[in-house]
């Protein structure tokens, strides 16, 4: 899946600002790179971030999740290894008891 280009913070104002001076999203899309559906992805999100609407999560929001699942995400790693260096402490803690058992 080829990665999605990220556009500067000022780049995405002035597209919100032309659209909310009356142009129309297709005609934004035709002009500048991004396609339709980014611009009003952009719009929808400026709107929740200014309270203009209530049905999505704000950046805050959106970052908060996104930092979330970082943390998940780690915190399954380091658990992974930590069960992995559990079952090998034990073995060895086994095999150290049979070898001293036997003697």
């Amino acid at each position: 899946m080829a990665k999605r280009p990220t556009y500067p913070a000022e780049f995405r104002a002035k597209i919100i600002a032309l659209y909310r001076a009356g142009r129309s999203v297709k005609e934004l899309g035709q002009e500048f790179e991004p396609g339709e559906q980014t611009i009003r992805n952009w719009i929808k999100y400026d709107d929740v971030d200014g309270g203009r609407r209530t049905d999505g999560l704000t950046s805050a929001e959106r970052e908060e999740i996104s930092r979330l699942r970082r943390k998940v995400r780690q915190l399954g790693l380091e658990r992974e290894i930590l069960s992995k260096a559990t079952a090998w402490f034990a073995r060895e803690t086994d095999a150290t008891r049979s070898r001293s058992s036997s003697s």
